[in-house]
């Protein structure tokens, strides 16, 4: 599913005051390849969305045509209400200024102090020596890093690193921090970290924050929306506990095999499609409702359904159920547990039988 700004708001001159970032129609091809295809997405003020896709499904395309790095063939990318796809280098460079980056590899400089790296983007913008000087010190305090400011990057931790490089991507307060698969390179432990920091940061600064990732896990662990992105197009896009609990693509629900419950393969081997005694099904449900699933299948339809796999997760604050259910297929056992869940606003799908 393919949800786009509507229309008229599209169509608009200026983007809402509430939106630091709108695409619109953004086109951009490399020779015969298509990187971006018409990709139309609303980013609004405070904002944590995660923009996942496979490699090469154009998200180092988007996050560049962001940043004002690469210029795309169509459309329109605003910025604060500015359209940049047409802007000359000189007027891209006050803009950019308004847009930190935080990269992969951390890209900072060898022969500069963890202190010259953070202020670089403040001498180059001409700030004063004893303003840099705050700033720096307010920045490493804020990524807990106040003791390294006389250390060199080749002294740093991976962690630290990336620690510098968010550092020196709010120096110049953006109002946009964009994220390219900035956990991708540190270990489990790390990323887990430098994402409570980025929460934070969001929190306590209100910065409009983009990620690019392809990994779900992150998504999950700080995003508030979700785009999945493949062949230079959204293919589905909502609040990450929607897109988490009833996926709409097999794209999305590839990218989040890991994470959502499968069945078990001893179990899946068993099943047939001719129906017998049991069904089983895969539930999914989000809401209060996750909880007492069971207690109310049994409730409705007089047989217990049994619990085969799966459980209960929470994302953004709801219960996200994922579970697979052993139902009795006689009678209007399967009908009447199928109905329950569609009261609940759930989704049911029949595996197979047993």
């Amino acid at each position: 599913m393919n949800q786009h700004v509507p229309t008229a708001r599209l169509e608009a001159d200026v983007a809402p005051a509430s939106e630091i970032v709108r695409l619109v129609d953004v086109r951009r091809r490399f020779g015969a390849t298509q990187a971006l295809g018409g990709i139309s997405l609303g980013v609004a003020k405070g904002e944590i969305l995660g923009i996942i896709g496979r490699s090469g499904a154009g998200k180092s395309t988007l996050i560049r045509c962001l940043n004002g790095l690469e210029r795309p063939d169509s459309g329109r990318i605003e910025i604060e209400g500015r359209d940049i796809a047409g802007l000359a280098e000189a007027e891209l460079q006050p803009l950019r200024r308004r847009v930190g980056m935080v990269f992969q590899h951390f890209n900072l400089l060898a022969a500069k102090t963890v202190a010259e790296n953070v202020g670089l983007p403040l001498k180059i913008a001409g700030e004063a020596k004893a303003k840099r000087a705050t700033r720096v010190a307010e920045l490493l305090d804020l990524v807990g890093l106040a003791e390294k400011a006389e250390a060199y990057p080749a002294q740093l931790s991976g962690g630290q690193k990336q620690r510098v490089g968010i550092a020196r991507a709010l120096a110049a307060h953006p109002a946009l921090l964009l994220s390219d698969e900035a956990t991708s390179a540190l270990d489990p432990e790390t990323t887990r970290q430098i994402l409570a920091l980025l929460k934070d940061i969001n929190r306590r600064l209100g910065v409009t924050i983009v990620l690019i990732t392809h990994e779900m896990e992150v998504v999950r662990a700080i995003a508030d929306r979700v785009a999945v992105i493949e062949a230079g197009r959204i293919v589905e896009e909502g609040p990450v506990w929607r897109v988490f609990a009833r996926p709409e693509t097999d794209l999305t629900r590839s990218l989040l095999a890991g994470i959502r419950p499968e069945l078990p393969a001893e179990i899946a081997g068993r099943l047939s499609p001719a129906p017998g005694a049991f069904a089983v099904v895969r539930a999914d449900l989000v809401g209060a409702g996750a909880g007492t699933l069971l207690g109310d299948l049994a409730a409705a339809t007089g047989r217990t359904a049994e619990l085969l796999h799966g459980g209960i997760d929470q994302i953004q604050g709801r219960p996200v159920a994922s579970l697979f259910l052993k139902i009795p297929a006689q009678g209007e056992s399967l009908a009447e547990a199928r109905r329950v869940l569609d009261a609940r606003g759930g989704t049911t799908e029949v595996l197979g039988y047993v």
